[in-house]
């Protein structure tokens, strides 16, 4: 596999979509929905099943497969009656990964889901000692970076940076979940009480090599968000369009549900190339048709940031 920071503010990249839709398709999950628990089961008794919706992705022309090792910190694996297993997990995650020779590979990570109590030292040293020892499970494993994905407040980020760069320094991709843009333009995240500036400060000093979020946010709210982050960093753009249903019958574009099908991903992905980003993903509900349509607007092209001078 090619550095990936060697093509840094050049290549437009597409990750591949969460392997959850599929799963779901294949009888997985509860409630019609697949969680972090599911997927580690998974890449244990059914790693089939997995290496066929990361398969899809290749198929898609994803350039980064994500490994799903989301739910590998010791709390999460813990609540999942896993807690022993964190290193088998990655192994088989990657091994099955690997096996589908993408040209990049990137090892999640969500957040740990303990309660954090900023205030408290003991509180973020627990949270940042999750981060690390979930970052030791890769050790000694071939894959390009890690992706911390799903943060819904800076603090746990500022913890999960601070522990994966205890123990690696591989690139990270750092993604906060934004809810929307408020009155002032400014992005929220997901805990109600943050905005995405302070996130992108935390991203800024604590050691991210890319900086992104997720919204379910229409392509204006997007736009904004790459707007901002341009504006605090000069790091990579990673921007995830949120999928909340998909319906092939709803016709056009609403602010609930702007991205419903992978036809009006093209448009899209091609704004936010123009925009500044270069990283792009399709989450959510998505399914790697979706992925899809983001490598068909994109591939072959060049990110567009002015405000990085070339070697």
């Amino acid at each position: 596999m090619p550095d990936i920071e060697l093509r840094f503010h050049k290549d437009m990249l597409v990750l591949s979509s969460p392997v959850d839709e599929v799963l779901l398709r294949q009888g997985f999950g509860s409630d019609g929905a697949v969680n972090a628990s599911d997927v580690a089961y998974a890449d244990l008794v059914e790693p089939e099943a997995i290496k066929e919706a990361l398969r899809m992705n290749i198929v898609a022309g994803a350039q980064c497969l994500v490994a799903p090792t989301a739910g590998i910190t010791p709390a999460r694996l813990r609540a999942s009656g896993l807690e022993d297993r964190g290193a088998e997990i990655v192994q088989s995650a990657l091994k099955i990964t690997r096996s589908l020779t993408p040209q990049h590979v990137l090892v999640e990570i969500a957040p740990c889901d303990l309660p954090l109590d900023p205030s408290s030292k003991n509180s973020l040293n627990e949270h940042r000692d999750q981060y690390a020892r979930a970052a030791r499970f890769c050790a000694g494993e071939a894959f390009d970076g890690f992706f911390l994905n799903g943060f819904k407040n800076p603090t746990d980020l500022k913890c999960a940076l601070m522990g994966v760069r205890q123990v690696s320094d591989a690139p990270i991709v750092a993604s906060v979940d934004v809810v929307g843009v408020n009155d002032a333009g400014v992005g929220v995240l997901a805990d109600g009480h943050h905005v995405f500036s302070e996130a992108l400060a935390v991203m800024g000093e604590y050691g991210a090599t890319v900086a992104g979020f997720a919204t379910p946010g229409d392509p204006e709210v997007v736009a904004r968000l790459i707007d901002e982050t341009l504006s605090n960093l000069s790091l990579p753009v990673l921007a995830q369009l949120v999928v909340r249903e998909v319906n092939a019958r709803q016709g056009e574009m609403t602010n609930q549900n702007p991205y419903f099908s992978p036809d009006v991903c093209v448009g899209v992905a091609a704004q936010l190339r123009q925009q500044g980003a270069q990283f792009l993903r399709a989450a959510g509900h998505a399914t790697p048709a979706f992925t899809s349509a983001l490598v068909a607007a994109t591939a072959g092209f060049d990110v567009v940031r002015p405000d990085i001078e070339e070697d």
